[in-house]
């Protein structure tokens, strides 16, 4: 069985709390969601708050358009990329992988 894909499309972002927005959209969080770091830190670690089947097959957040959030915020991206990581490292059914193509 493959991971489910969840595509985190950040075309048009350009600060945290679109950010956060696109981030509940996506995965689909639920209403209580924080829209701050520890937030999504928790809510990528929390399995119950996952996409449908995702648990069984594994989640692969695949981000795509970051460049141009990435550079116009460049310390809220460096903090989101933490998140991300961090998040990958503690919870094994978890994948988040950067597009490289599509920034224009």
């Amino acid at each position: 069985m493959t991971e489910l894909v969840v595509t985190l499309d950040l075309d048009g972002v350009t600060n945290k709390a679109s950010l956060m927005d696109r981030c509940a959209r996506a995965l689909e969080l639920p209403d209580w969601f924080g829209h701050n770091w520890d937030a999504l830190a928790d809510s990528l670690g929390d399995h119950t708050v996952w996409p449908e089947g995702a648990v069984e097959r594994g989640l692969l957040i695949v981000v795509r358009h970051w460049q141009p959030y990435a550079k116009v915020r460049p310390d809220e991206w460096e903090i989101a990329e933490e998140v991300f990581s961090q998040a990958t490292e503690r919870t094994e059914a978890l994948t988040v992988a950067l597009a490289l193509g599509g920034s224009s």
